[in-house]
């Protein structure tokens, strides 16, 4: 009373997270297998092949997880990594991408 407030009620849309090509993003492992890495970034899902792997990096399939066997780094489930998306798709209920390792800086975070 006296104060001079107003309210209004307001409807909108907002997008709180958008990946986009390109964009890099760290990531928790949550499967290793011999066809690439299964990680998620929030709400997104995304798949790393095993080409988009860099190559001196092997999968050990007794410790389902892909290792260097120069420098010792090993990337298994719960690690978290940084990889870029490289492509996006959008369904009704869900977020996908398809990532990469390929390119300096990406990989375990130590």
């Amino acid at each position: 009373q006296g104060q001079g407030s107003v309210n209004f009620p307001v409807k909108y849309k907002a997008i709180v997270f958008r990946p986009f090509k390109g964009e890099v993003v760290d990531a928790i492992v949550r499967e290793v297998n011999k066809v690439g890495i299964f990680c998620e970034v929030g709400p997104l899902t995304c798949f790393i092949s095993r080409h988009s792997i860099p190559a001196d990096m092997v999968f050990n399939p007794d410790m389902e997880c892909y290792q260097n066997q120069d420098e010792g780094i090993v990337v298994q489930k719960e690690d978290e990594i940084r990889l870029k998306i490289i492509g996006t798709r959008v369904d009704a209920n869900d977020i996908f991408a398809v990532g990469s390792l390929m390119d300096d800086f990406l990989g375990l975070i130590s």
